[in-house]
């Protein structure tokens, strides 16, 4: 059994509200814009996802990073998981990321986090992000339990909660 319904079909765009960002799945393409945010923040994003994912290394190479990409982007054509972009209107900046991930621990069916660039962190971006996640995963994803990893669950409570059946 699929963890997503066989008809689902994923949004291909969902805009921020307040204009001039949206969403859209994630591609190997995308690596020169991806990689710059991801080390430009890395300590941030380090202390969030690193005791869980191990993610992103210091010594993270652009290469590596671009095989990251294209695995996401396989893993979406698949409908294993998927990774979207936060990206400007022009898709010269890539500015933060969604994953959402078939549940690794017991008590979800899905499991979502998050993030943005250092520069947005706390500012009117990055509010509209946090609103938008979870209304855009209750209105357009077939989630019964989401879990919000880093925001309704702690890092720390989700590496203790018990592994998922099917994980």
């Amino acid at each position: 059994m699929s963890w997503l319904p066989d008809h689902f079909v994923h949004p291909v765009l969902v805009p921020l509200p307040g204009g001039g960002h949206h969403l859209r799945p994630i591609r190997e393409l995308d690596a020169p814009l991806d990689y710059p945010a991801v080390m430009g923040s890395r300590e941030r994003l380090w202390a969030a996802f690193g005791p869980a994912w191990g993610w992103p290394a210091e010594t993270m190479t652009y290469e590596a990073n671009q095989a990251d990409l294209l695995r996401h982007e396989k893993e979406i054509a698949a409908h294993q998981s998927f990774n979207y972009g936060l990206f400007d209107a022009a898709e010269t900046a890539l500015l933060g990321c969604v994953y959402i991930d078939p549940p690794e621990k017991a008590g979800a069916d899905g499991e979502i986090a998050w993030w943005v660039v250092d520069e947005l962190a706390g500012g009117e971006v990055e509010q509209a992000f946090d609103a938008l996640v979870p209304q855009w995963i209750a209105a357009d994803w077939p989630f019964q339990q989401p879990r919000f990893l880093g925001r309704e669950t702690s890092w720390t409570d989700w590496l203790a909660l018990p592994k998922h059946p099917d994980a």
